[in-house]
Order: structure tokens, then C-alpha cells, then sequence
């Protein structure tokens, strides 16, 4: 039967696949757009297996966030270039994938499932999606917290390949506390700390530390009295640089993040205490 071109853009319009594959589809199933739409999913998913094996090392974060400010989670969904990374339709699918599995997903860093795009209802046009950009795309880490007391601040870069969730712990938040709560998470993607407060830091780090500080001291001349007064200095030094609560502020550096709470604090009238972070980063994780 003769194939019409309203029919093939119509097929093209639903599943995203090529002109001549949606003409071929529509033929092999006698013009019926359903089946064809079948066609295409089974043709992309036997491409996707092909593929499977080159390394999907690029794409984006999509980001979820509730109404109340009080969850927010982030999806990493990957390809193997960056110029698929880049398309529209990447990108809004890694969005909607953030989206509807946000409620099912664990909190902290961990694999997505691979049963999530059947939970989902987003098997089809996931299908579609490989079948039109023709690479190795997949679902990878999720990031996921769930505020005690408080809000969850995010921040993803202009980049889209690194994304950050905080949570804040306040009373009140008002916008002063939102506004803090996305500063923290910019911090924490500029940054890249360790922890947040410096008892959280391992005693074996610190240990360490120490020991090499010391040794630097020593080694300089300095008697073992004024040594330990070294050691005290350069550790505070070294929280500033690996606590997010004491590292100075990236947009003000006159005053640190802790101080930065203090003064939002006044304004919203309660105390506003940093809780944990997760940070996801194309092929790196970070989490506290």
C-alpha cells in the first residue's frame, strides 16, 4: 500500500526516528501507525544492544525539586558525545527522568535501576529517543535528599554535567534561606569539600595531617613547643579548606559560610545550621 507523507511525519512526530525508518516501519506493518511505532521501539532497542558496549561517558544532570522546597533530587543520563548531550530533546528527557522517579529514588548517591524506566511509564519514549539520536544512552546515578527540618538547596552548572543538593535546616525558610540554601550549593560545585563540619572529617585524616605538618615544622627548625602551635595553625588552614562550613564564601571571601548562616539567620529569625551534600559530577562523586 502507498505510504503517504502525512503519515510518515506523523510517526516521525511521535517516536523521533529518521523519515526513512518511519517510512519503512509504516510499510512493513501495512500503514498501521501503532505497529509501526512497535517497529521502530524493537528496532532501536536492537540498535541499543549493538551499541552497548562504547562507552557512554558524556551527558547531563536533571534535576527534580518539590513544591515545598523540601526534596530534590538529581539524575545523571548518559551518552557517548557531547553533541547529543547538548540536544534539546536529551536534555528534556533527563529532566523527566529527575522527575518521575525522584519519589521512588534512595536518598544519597546510588545506581538508577534498571527497572526504573518501566516504573516510569517512560520506556517508549526512551525507545525513541535511541532510535533517533542513534547512541549508547542510558540512565546512570541518582542524588537524592530529603530535608530533616528545612529546605534542599540545589545548583547544576550552565555545563549541566555536575549538580549539587544541600540541605539547610531552618525553622523558617524564607527567601533569605532559599537564597542561602542555593549559594551553599554553588559552594559546594566551586569547592568541592569533603565534609561539612570538621568533626565529620576521618581521625586518621587529621591524624595524618598533623603528622606531616609537624614534620614540616620540625624540619624548618622549630622547637617541638612552637612545632604543636604550628600544627595548630595550618590545621585550622586545612578546614577552610575541605569544610564546607568554614570555607570562605566564593561570592563575598571576607566572610565564610558560616558566618554567612549566622547573618541569615538574624533575618529569618531562627537558626539556619548546614545539614549534609551530596555533589554528582559526570563519572565522580563527592558525598557528605
Amino acid at each position: 500500500m502507498a505510504i503517504t507523507a502525512q503519515q510518515v511525519k506523523a510517526l516521525r512526530d511521535k517516536t523521533g526516528a529518521g523519515m526513512m525508518d518511519c517510512k519503512k516501519a509504516l510499510a512493513e506493518c501495512g500503514g498501521d501507525e501503532e505497529k509501526a511505532i512497535t517497529y521502530l521501539r524493537e528496532k532501536g532497542l536492537a540498535k541499543a544492544a549493538k551499541r552497548a558496549d562504547r562507552a557512554a561517558s558524556e551527558g547531563v544532570i536533571g534535576l527534580f525539586e518539590s513544591a515545598d522546597g523540601a526534596t530534590a533530587a538529581l539524575v545523571e543520563f548518559c551518552c557517548e558525545t557531547d553533541f547529543v548531550a547538548k540536544s534539546d530533546d536529551f536534555k528534556a528527557f533527563a529532566v523527566k527522568l529527575a522527575d518521575k522517579t525522584a519519589a521512588s529514588l534512595p536518598e544519597g548517591v546510588a545506581p538508577i535501576a534498571e527497572s526504573a524506566l518501566d516504573d516510569t511509564g517512560l520506556k517508549g519514549e526512551f525507545s525513541g529517543l535511541l532510535a533517533a539520536l542513534g547512541e549508547n544512552i542510558q540512565p546512570g546515578r541518582s542524588a537524592k535528599l530529603i530535608a530533616k527540618g528545612g529546605i534542599v538547596g540545589s545548583y547544576v552548572h550552565s555545563n549541566g554535567k555536575l549538580g549539587v543538593l544541600v540541605e539547610v535546616l531552618a525553622d523558617n525558610p524564607v527567601d533569605a534561606v532559599k537564597d542561602f540554601a542555593h549559594d551553599a550549593a554553588m559552594q559546594v560545585a566551586a569547592a568541592n569539600p569533603t565534609a561539612v563540619y570538621p568533626e565529620e572529617l576521618p581521625q586518621d585524616v587529621l591524624e595524618k595531617e598533623k603528622a606531616i605538618y609537624k614534620q614540616q615544622a620540625m624540619d624548618e627548625g622549630k622547637p617541638e613547643n612552637i612545632a604543636e602551635k604550628i600544627v595548630l595553625g595550618r590545621i585550622n588552614k586545612f578546614y577552610k579548606e575541605v569544610c564546607l562550613n568554614e570555607q570562605p564564601f566564593i561570592k563575598d571571601d571576607k566572610k565564610t559560610i558560616k558566618q554567612l548562616a549566622a547573618e541569615v539567620g538574624k533575618t529569618a529569625g531562627c537558626e539556619v545550621k548546614l545539614g549534609r551534600f551530596v555533589r554528582l559530577n559526570l563519572g565522580e562523586t563527592t558525598e557528605a
